[in-house]
């Protein structure tokens, strides 16, 4: 059975050591800290995430990106609310290769019903990736 994460409950995955989400575990990503509204990961890049032309796909570099973002929204939060992206827009720097990748992520501004993020990816001392999302609010 899928467990449903609630709002608080990522920060509690780098706090008290809980279970992360499979996504989290499939993609290979690790949050290391989550607290006040940023969140920091190791994205450990293997073969299965290498397209054709020898680098890491777009889309996982974004997903990346997304996880720790959720982490850090999830930091700021109350247990009544939970969230959902309405949107992400990621700009490519440089091309990711196998290796580990940095990623930091975290809340601008946080609204009642929006919150704005933004999040850095960094490998080998270089910013691979910049990505900026909305989030909705939810609240029970």
């Amino acid at each position: 059975m899928i467990k449903i994460f609630k709002g608080t409950d990522l920060a509690e995955v780098v706090t008290k050591g809980k279970k992360p989400p499979n996504c989290d575990v499939t993609l290979q990503i690790e949050p290391t800290y989550a607290s006040d509204g940023i969140a920091r990961g190791i994205w450990t890049v293997d073969d299965k995430f290498i397209n054709g032309i020898g680098v890491a796909m777009g889309g996982y570099v974004a997903a990346a990106a997304d996880t720790m973002m959720a982490y850090a929204v999830s930091s700021k939060v109350n247990e009544q609310q939970t969230f959902t992206s309405i949107d992400l827009h990621t700009t490519f720097h440089r091309p990711v290769q196998i290796g580990e990748v940095e990623v930091e992520a975290r809340v601008e501004r946080m609204g009642r019903k929006v919150a704005y993020l933004v999040s850095d990816l960094v490998q080998n001392e270089k910013k691979v990736a910049s990505v900026v999302s909305s989030v909705m609010i939810l609240s029970d």
